[in-house]
């Protein structure tokens, strides 16, 4: 499991037939080091919010339909803006 912020989305004329209907994101690890990572969207989030994603093969498989998927990372959770992030950000 990794957070990380979420850069754009992924869009694609042609894709594999497991990821028909899936919003695909673009997210950053919150480790600088690390390359970006493609994840499937099950929650409903967008650019720029931080997520939790999971590497999970199993959940991933269910959440799609099947085994036979190229996808590897899933957004499992949105993390919660907090009182002081929105003061910071509303001041500066």
């Amino acid at each position: 499991m990794l957070s990380g912020k979420i850069r754009g989305y992924a869009t694609s004329t042609v894709k594999h037939p497991t990821l028909t209907g899936w919003k695909l994101l673009i997210v950053q690890p919150d480790d600088a080091d690390a390359d970006p990572v493609l994840a499937i969207d099950t929650l409903g989030a967008g650019p720029g919010m931080h997520v939790l994603i999971s590497s999970d093969g199993k959940f991933t498989a269910a959440t799609v339909g099947t085994q036979a998927t190229p996808i590897r990372w899933s957004v499992i959770g949105i993390r919660d803006e907090t009182a002081d992030s929105r003061r910071q950000t509303a001041c500066g």
